[in-house]
This record gives C-alpha cells, sequence and structure tokens, in this order.
C-alpha cells in the first residue's frame, strides 16, 4: 500500500483534466535511490571531485569537512609528504548516507544545467543506474526553468539567480545543452501558460 492510505487518491485526482497525472509515490524510491548512489558512492569518486571542483560546488562531505576517501575509478593526487599514503579502492571510513542528512540532489542539477554539463553519461556518474527514473522529471523541469530564466532577465540577473553562496558562484554559464525541438515546443507551451497567469 502507498504511503498515506487514500490521501494518494486524492493527491492523484488533482491533476489538469487531459493530463497525465504523475506519480509521485512511484517516483519517489527511484529518487532515494540516486540519493544513496550520489552521497555513498559518486561523492567519493574522483572524477565527480573533480568536475564538481571546476563547477565550483561543494559535494556533501566537503560541507562536513570530512576526508575524501577515493573509491575506484581515477588513481587520488600524489599525498603529500607529511601525509599518509592514500591506496587507491581503499575506504578510508564507513560511508553511510544517512550520515550527511536529507541532502537535496536539486542544486547540483541546476549547476550542472547551468553549465551545460547535465549530459547523460555526468548524470549516470553522478546519481546511478536509477537516474532517468528518478531525476529526469527533476532535469527536465529544470532545464525549463533555465530557459525561462534566460528568456526574462539579462545575464546577470541570471546569473546571480543561479549563484548560491559567494564562494560558490557559478564560475561560467552556458547556453542549454543538447536541447531538441520537442522539448522546445513544450517549454513555448509552458511559457504561454505562465504569462496566461498574469490576466487571471
Amino acid at each position: 500500500a502507498r504511503p498515506g492510505g487514500s490521501s494518494s487518491h486524492h493527491f492523484e485526482q488533482r491533476g489538469r483534466p487531459g493530463k497525465r497525472v504523475f506519480d509521485v509515490f512511484s517516483w519517489y524510491p527511484n529518487y532515494q535511490s540516486c540519493q544513496r548512489y550520489f552521497l555513498e558512492v559518486a561523492q567519493f569518486d574522483y572524477a565527480c571531485q573533480a568536475l564538481a571542483a571546476f563547477l565550483n560546488i561543494k559535494l556533501p562531505y566537503q560541507r562536513l569537512s570530512l576526508p575524501p576517501p577515493f573509491r575506484m575509478g581515477f588513481p587520488p593526487p600524489p599525498p603529500a609528504p607529511s601525509s599518509m599514503p592514500i591506496q587507491q579502492g581503499v575506504h578510508l571510513q564507513p560511508v553511510d548516507h544517512m550520515s550527511f542528512g536529507n541532502i537535496s540532489l536539486l542544486p547540483y542539477i541546476r549547476r550542472l544545467v547551468a553549465t551545460g554539463y547535465d549530459a547523460d553519461g555526468i548524470m549516470h556518474g553522478w546519481f546511478g543506474d536509477d537516474w532517468v527514473s528518478g531525476l529526469n522529471p527533476l532535469l527536465e523541469s529544470e532545464r525549463q526553468n533555465y530557459m525561462f530564466a534566460a528568456k526574462s532577465s539579462d545575464w546577470l540577473t541570471l546569473k546571480k539567480s543561479y549563484d548560491t553562496v559567494t564562494e560558490e558562484s557559478v564560475p561560467f554559464m552556458a547556453p542549454l545543452q543538447r536541447c531538441t525541438e520537442a522539448e522546445i515546443v513544450r517549454a513555448e507551451d509552458a511559457w504561454s501558460s505562465a504569462l496566461s497567469m498574469r490576466d487571471w
């Protein structure tokens, strides 16, 4: 049974007529899978750390000032002479996603979209095998939001809206990548609907 019992039925009935209702209860376990992968695996991978540094966004372990237990994949950088050597593939400490609390993945999706690094391979590398079912709905919405933000504001305002704290400001912004005609049509329809709200 779904969480909430009969309330889930009421939730599903609130969709607009003629529009497929998003099943949030089926989606949520896949989103949680992406969270676990990002927190337990990806953020400790050297490739993920390198890209996050280039995009100037801290990974969760960095916000908690934890040492990075490098995992399989790219070798870690050479240790300083005074530090203990790090063996590739050896964890320095147990990794449990619960120790990081409830981390939202949306800031990372926003940063990948705004910098043009939201390619399928990167999404898979950061968020795991379930990223399509767990994050693609959020990715599609954020890509549309990025188009709307660019359309409705100047560059400086757009950049400010995608900066987080000062030390993690977005270093550069790129035009939306791999944009399809179908995506543009959906965005135009949504933009028209948003504009019509002004007349209500």
